[in-house]
């Protein structure tokens, strides 16, 4: 199983700006990439065909979206759908990212219908799932994850498993805050993902990689990466520079 290694470059970069750092991130990584990583790089909408050009003949490369809408077409101002994705050369899109849940509020059903018409239309999936300060504190984490887990993959069938699936788990209270959950915590919450994994989609649900996305830089990323039920990670703002990027690519 390759380590899924992905960038979520959220609102940050203009075209130009994210072909720089693609053609950057692609020259350094490249040549001394591992034949077990994969890396998988979010770029903003506008920013999608220059990143993807910039990393067309990369090999381990691809390139995804960081939202999509469930329908093929139709009257939904600002929303982009699968086909448009895969047409700016997308293979994956992120669904229930906190973000999305939090900020722009976002309901597990809603992230629920993402998932499985985004699959059924043709692209991968990391589907984002993970718990907030007050519900951690409460003792809730087990309930959330089973509630996010249950109703973001509610309409996916088990054949659209392992390969075009994945989950990352991301401590809300750990993202763009410093914070990083500790090796025990990280730990904790992948085995409930697997088991969750294994309860909807059998032994299938063994090989479906669960990322870790909270925080990660390069000075962390060696010892995530090498726990149990972590297979790569999500990074945000260590991904905006190809050095540090590339470092955790290659850590």
């Amino acid at each position: 199983m390759k380590k899924l290694m992905a960038a979520n470059w959220k609102m940050y970069k203009t075209a130009g700006e994210a072909r720089t750092t693609a053609a950057s991130l692609a020259a350094l990584a490249a040549e001394a990439l591992p034949d077990d990583r994969e890396v998988l790089v979010f770029p903003p909408f506008t920013a999608l065909s220059s990143v993807g050009d910039a990393l067309r003949h990369a090999p381990g490369f691809s390139v995804g979206g960081q939202d999509v809408y469930p329908a093929a077409e139709g009257a939904f101002t600002g929303e982009i759908s699968p086909a448009m994705l895969l047409d700016c050369g997308c293979g994956w899109v992120l669904t229930g990212h906190s973000e999305r849940r939090h900020v722009i509020g976002e309901t597990d059903e809603l992230v629920g219908r993402k998932t499985a018409f985004s699959l059924t239309a043709g692209l991968k999936v990391v589907l984002c799932i993970g718990e907030t300060i007050e519900e951690r504190e409460a003792g809730r984490l087990a309930e959330v994850l089973e509630r996010q887990m249950a109703t973001g993959l509610a309409g996916v069938k088990a054949d659209a498993v392992p390969d075009a699936i994945a989950v990352a788990y991301e401590p809300v209270w750990a993202i763009g805050t410093g914070k990083v959950a500790g090796p025990p915590e990280i730990i904790d919450a992948h085995a409930k993902v697997r088991q969750l994994l294994v309860s909807r989609f059998g032994e299938a649900g063994r090989a479906v990689r669960i990322l870790y996305g909270g925080s990660v830089k390069p000075e962390n990323a060696r010892e995530i990466i090498a726990l149990d039920n972590v297979d790569g990670v999500l990074v945000g703002g260590a991904s905006l520079q190809a050095d540090s990027f590339s470092r955790i690519i290659l850590a």
